[in-house]
């Protein structure tokens, strides 16, 4: 194998590690000092809508959408990484009693773009504390 052949292939080894690291939960300790958080990596996390009305939480292959102004619950279900910055997620709307499906990416640490199975495209940003 030649050198750059090994680097590149190190390189998609690297990418494909930090995306999986993404959809990862952490241990849970605590760091103690108060100190600076990371930037967040992957899906994992809190997303508004454009809107600011649903808040869709993401942790370990789960996901909920509830409603920001009454925290009612609107749907709920799973997701799972389709490639370094795509996200297939498949659930149900509670408000419909329906299947829903949608294909997201990643196009950076706050933004994650997405398309219904029904064609329609929307936008969420991660919410920070």
């Amino acid at each position: 194998m030649t050198t750059s052949r090994k680097i590149a292939s190190a390189g998609v080894l690297a990418l494909l590690a930090a995306a999986i690291a993404g959809c990862s939960t952490s241990g849970g300790g605590s760091s103690g000092g108060g100190g600076v958080r990371p930037a967040p990596t992957g899906v994992e996390g809190a997303w508004l809508d454009a809107k600011g009305t649903g808040l869709s939480t993401f942790a370990a292959g789960s996901f909920q959408t509830v409603a920001t102004d009454t925290g009612q619950k609107l749907s709920d279900g799973t997701y799972i990484l389709t490639g370094a910055n795509s996200v297939q997620i498949n659930g149900t709307s509670l408000i419909r009693q329906s299947p829903i499906s949608f294909n997201c990416l990643l196009i950076s640490a706050n933004q994650l773009n997405c398309t219904s199975s029904a064609g329609q495209q929307f936008t969420l940003t991660r919410r920070t504390a």
